[in-house]
Parts: C-alpha cells; sequence; structure tokens
C-alpha cells in the first residue's frame, strides 16, 4: 500500500491509521476519494465530519463507518447522503464471526483489514465501485465463519460469495497450514486475492466473452474440477517442473486455480509496485547495469505496458529478498517467474485494463449524457400549467 499524508500537517500515515500521530487530527479513509484525510467535526453535528487542509475547511460531509464508532474495526468514512450505515467496504461482509467468543474480535479485525487492502486495489483498478449509489454494494460478498462440530469451514469462493476460515487470522494457524499445504507464500491478504480471482472470473471470463482465449492460455476449466483436486493432493501437490508454466504448485491443479493464482500473484505485483513508487523508489543491480530511474504506480498510470511492469518487478524483487535476508528473514518473494507464467500473468494484465478501458469510456459518455440532459432542461421552456 502507498504512503499517504496528513492533510493537516503533512505528517506521513499509513492506510490503517485512525489519527495523526504529529496533529492528533482524526483520520478515515474516504472511498469516494481513495484517499486517507484529515477531518473535523461538523460544528452542531457530532455525527458528521468534514476534510480539513492546511487553513481551510472541505465542503464535503461523511460519517464514519458504524464499525468505526461501536467497534473501533474500521478507518473507512460513508459519505454523509449514503444511507447505509456500514462503510463501502465493510458492506461487503454478510456474516460475521460470533464476536462474543474469545479471540473472534480480534480475528474479525485482521480479515477486515486484510479485505480493505483488497478494496483499495480492486477500486483502483476500476473492478467495483468505491461509491456504489443508494447504499448499495459492488463487488463479492464475504462470510467469516468458524469451525463447528462436524462442520469444517472451507476457504473458497461460490456463486459471488466468499467464505474465509476465521482460524486463518491466526499467524500460528496459517503458518501450520501453509508448512502442511507447501504454500510458501500463504497469508491472509493473498488469500482475499486468491478468492477474489474466482469471483472475477466469473465476471470478466465467463460473462466478458474470453471463454476462449482463457482456454488458450490456461486450459479447459470444463474438467472436472474436485477429481482434478483431488488428483493433485494425490501426487502431494504438485507436478515436476511446474515452474516451467506457473505461478505456484497449487496453480497446476485445475485451470480455475490457475487462474485464481495468476490473479493474485498479479494483484501482488502491482501492490508492490504501487508502494515501491510512493517511497519515490530508484535502484540498480549492482554488476549487471539494470537501472530504474523511477518505479511507476500502475494503479495511476492509464494503461501501463506490461513489459514495463515486469523490467521494474525483477530487481524490485531482488532488493526486497536481500533486504529481508539481511533481517535474518527468508526471502519475501520465494518466486522465479517463468516466460509461461508471464504470459499468464500478461493475459491478466490485459483484461483488467480492457475491462477498465471500457467501464472509463462508459462512464464518460454517461456523464456526457447527463450534462447534455441538465443542458437541454436549462434551454426549454418551463410547460404551461
Amino acid at each position: 500500500m502507498k504512503t499517504f499524508h496528513c492533510q493537516h500537517c503533512g505528517q506521513a500515515v499509513f492506510f490503517e491509521n485512525v489519527s495523526c500521530l504529529k496533529c492528533g487530527s482524526t483520520l478515515a479513509f474516504l472511498p469516494d476519494r481513495l484517499n486517507m484525510a484529515a477531518l473535523e467535526q461538523v460544528q452542531g453535528k457530532e455525527e458528521l465530519w468534514r476534510p480539513k487542509a492546511r487553513g481551510k475547511e472541505g465542503a464535503a460531509r461523511y460519517r464514519l463507518c458504524h464499525n468505526a464508532t461501536t467497534q473501533n474495526a474500521c478507518n473507512f468514512a460513508v459519505p454523509a447522503a449514503d444511507p447505509n450505515p456500514l462503510c463501502a467496504a465493510c458492506r461487503l461482509t454478510r456474516i460475521l464471526p460470533d464476536l462474543s467468543q474469545p479471540g473472534n474480535p480480534g480475528r474479525w479485525y485482521r480479515l477486515e483489514a486484510a479485505k480493505r487492502r483488497l478494496f483499495y486495489t480492486l477500486a483502483k483498478l476500476g473492478l467495483l465501485s468505491p461509491t456504489p449509489p443508494d447504499g448499495e454494494s459492488d463487488g463479492p460478498v464475504f462470510e467469516f465463519l468458524a469451525d463447528q462440530p462436524g462442520q469444517p469451514v472451507m476457504t473458497g469462493h461460490s456463486q459471488g460469495v466468499i467464505t474465509i476460515n476465521v482460524t486463518e487470522a491466526d499467524d500460528a494457524e496459517r503458518v501450520k497450514r501453509r508448512v502442511e499445504m507447501h504454500e510458501p507464500y500463504r497469508t491472509l491478504l493473498g488469500h482475499f486475492r486468491h478468492e477474489s480471482g474466482h469471483y472475477y472470473w466469473n465476471q470478466l471470463i465467463a460473462d466478458g466473452g474470453q471463454l476462449e482465449h482463457f482456454r488458450e492460455v490456461f486450459g479447459d476449466e470444463q474438467a472436472d474440477y474436485q477429481q482434478a483436486l483431488q488428483d493433485h493432493y494425490a501426487r502431494g501437490g504438485s507436478i515436476p517442473d511446474w515452474q516451467d508454466n506457473y505461478v505456484s504448485a497449487y496453480a497446476t491443479s485445475h485451470p480455475w486455480e490457475d487462474w485464481a493464482e495468476t490473479w493474485a500473484h498479479y494483484l501482488h505485483m502491482v501492490d508492490l509496485l504501487e508502494t515501491a513508487s510512493s517511497y519515490n523508489t530508484r535502484l540498480s543491480i549492482p554488476g549487471q547495469g539494470v537501472e530504474l530511474e523511477e518505479v511507476i504506480n500502475p494503479l495511476e498510470t492509464g494503461r501501463p505496458e506490461f513489459d514495463q511492469l515486469v523490467e521494474q518487478w525483477v530487481p524490485l524483487t531482488l532488493l526486497l529478498n536481500s533486504l529481508n535476508r539481511s533481517l535474518g528473514q527468508e526471502d519475501a518473494y520465494p518466486f522465479a517467474l517463468s516466460p509461461g507464467a508471464l504470459d499468464k500473468l500478461r493475459f491478466v494484465h490485459d483484461v483488467i485494463f480492457q475491462t477498465r478501458s471500457k467501464t472509463s469510456a462508459a462512464a464518460t459518455r454517461a456523464a456526457a449524457k447527463t450534462e447534455s440532459v441538465a443542458a437541454q432542461s436549462k434551454q426549454e421552456p418551463a410547460a404551461a400549467p
């Protein structure tokens, strides 16, 4: 996630912050602006807040998300005119864990924090609306469930609903499963990104006229899914030389999982590049003559070239791994992308930005139509009574 700043005092602030450590201002993320803001209460209306900046006040009005005021579990704001008490991210969650159970409030907070990061990236990519109308929501629905006696919860996606087992928010349990299932990049945010890939497969591939092209790149998704997963685990979770064509061993199990793993990997890529860009990162690889004058932000660039992203991604991950090793940690990015895997990432990139271009064009046409209608209404005389 990129670094933001407090508009009141200029202090650097982060995506999860609720107050500025320098000036003490209340902070909230404004989905309609996709930005953090320092807020102050509107005089005489304690439930309303407005952005403040150096020497001036913002005109917009907001409420804090219901989960912020009652549970301290959110830092998003809601436009004052929106009738929904929940922010655009929190309203995506349909079922919460039982908060009366020990440990669940903390698990829920970590789940929502990861989901908000996913929300930000999807919104920046134009894949969901950060300001859905009339209190509605846009994007997948989430259910955070806990295992019950005889009823284990499987993390997954079905018919637009993403289910996450709340134990994935426990570091010890997640690391245990990471080792058992040979998944070196198993993280909470990674789960959200992976499962969102299944959701957007339906949106962008099945319903987006991309099936034939998808099958050329990933294979035939009509292969028996359950049998494919059984075969995957029966052979120990991988196939020989899987690195030649896949981003992970799990991606070899079925074309749907290959897509979801590649999708998640692409979101890793654009998020890390955005973070590096926000720090004005410039680097060179010693002895190789590779220099990056400036890392681009793919979430702010109109349509970045995929080859340019890869050119910046490789040296950036080398730096990231070297920094981790300096602290005695394992590589943060334990992958080496093959030409076959890059072809699949390119496909994801192209599908996303084709969709983004269509969405932007449709929004422009709608705005132009609205302006035209407004102009005509001003010019036409009022009808006689």
